[in-house]
């Protein structure tokens, strides 16, 4: 399985296609857009948030309620686009500087200036449209497609912020992961701990007021995953290596952890590695999770723990110092988007990007031409497992 994106920020649509998926699977445009729902939320957003309502046309692939086993593709068209017509239309205009509105002044911690040296672009508008976090939205699509399929599987996955700007929310490992879904959505924050979110609302109203932006982690939790999906036989196999990089592509994440992370370098290997134990109702299960359910590049049939580390927004309203690449005269770059804070929402993308790897293993894993074959042979691998 896998999908493309296609579209700029302020162009017509967002598009999305998906190819792999099994037939007969239950697919509705409301599983779609209530994650595009989710990713919009989230305290520090800005206003380009309440000028879109992120709704789903399903192009084809889907007839009646299911899959057909033939590409899916989905369409979000930008609202805002009838503001932008000139300025980012498919036809000719003249040179006019001030109609094309050119941007030569690329804005520091953005793609503006590398783009436009790779690509030759003197106008890093055509930079900047592509390579603005707005892509997302089609990528929370294309996720949401994945947590469907993951749904049917008795698969759950749930995303939240663990930190802001330094303020930590504590664990909660007696949630079930329904509460994790409820807690976290009911939270402007998107956090698990009550007793922080004032706090980090606090944090985000005073990087606003200072005209800067603030960064923070999100959290994925995964239940039902059985052990051994993903492989140790090769390096492009191993789960969590790919989870790592997709984590990574998500715009402004710089960095992983599975479990507790790089806590496990300040500790011995009997404080990091989880003993393994096993009963004749779970099978194999591990006295602790540490490693956050991966070992070997597989799963281990524990939750999956994984966090992202997602840097300040660089574009700020008292913007840093840039270069204009025509006059090469020092500039303050420019405001292209106002969120202070979009750790909340970033946590929605994480648990979307997360869910379609997941689903990749699973269908590169058993037999998935078509969702009932593909359900009961998993299931008949969990007995299998359970009882090795």
């Amino acid at each position: 399985m896998r999908y493309l994106t296609a579209g700029e920020s302020h162009g017509k649509q967002l598009t999305t296609i998906i190819e792999g998926l099994p037939a007969q699977m239950p697919l509705l445009r409301e599983d779609i857009n209530e994650s595009l729902l989710r990713r919009q939320k989230g305290y520090g957003r800005g206003k380009r948030m309440q000028i879109e309502k992120d709704l789903v046309e399903i192009m084809s692939g889907v007839r009646h309620g299911y899959t057909l086993g033939s590409p899916v593709s989905l369409v979000i068209h930008n609202d805002d686009f009838k503001h932008w017509t000139d300025i980012m239309g498919e036809d000719p205009i003249s040179d006019d500087t001030k109609l094309r509105r050119i941007v030569t002044k690329p804005r520091p911690g953005h793609a503006d200036l590398n783009g436009a040296l790779k690509y030759g672009h003197r106008d890093m508008r055509n930079v900047l449209e592509r390579s603005s976090a707005r892509e997302t939205a089609a990528r929370v699509a294309a996720g949401a497609v994945a947590k469907t399929l993951l749904r049917h599987l008795d698969i759950e996955i749930c995303g939240y912020v663990k930190e802001i700007a330094g303020i930590k929310a504590t664990d909660q490992p007696t949630m079930t992961m329904i509460e994790k879904v409820g807690v976290s959505e009911a939270s402007p924050v998107r956090t698990l701990d009550k007793n922080v979110e004032q706090q980090m609302m606090d944090a985000i109203d005073q990087a606003k007021k200072d005209g800067d932006s603030i960064g923070g982690v999100t959290e994925v939790c995964v239940e039902g995953m059985p052990a051994g999906i993903g492989s140790y036989v090769h390096y492009d196999r191993k789960l969590d290596s790919r989870i790592a990089g997709s984590v990574v592509s998500i715009n402004a994440f710089k960095g992983v952890e599975f479990g507790i992370g790089f806590e496990a370098a300040r500790k011995n290997g009997s404080e990091v590695h989880d003993e393994i134990l096993w009963d004749k109702d779970h099978g194999y299960y591990r006295k602790t999770n540490r490693l956050g359910g991966f070992e070997g590049g597989m799963t281990t049939g524990m939750p999956l723990i994984i966090k992202g580390i997602m840097k300040p927004i660089p574009t700020l309203y008292k913007p840093l110092q840039s270069v204009d690449i025509e006059t090469k005269e020092p500039f303050h770059a420019s405001i292209e988007r106002s969120d202070s804070c979009a750790v909340p929402a970033a946590a929605v993308v994480m648990e979307h990007v997360v869910a379609f790897e997941l689903a990749k293993a699973i269908l590169e894993q058993f037999p998935h031409d078509q969702f009932p074959k593909l359900k009961q042979a998993l299931e008949s691998y969990r007995n299998e497992i359970r009882c090795f």
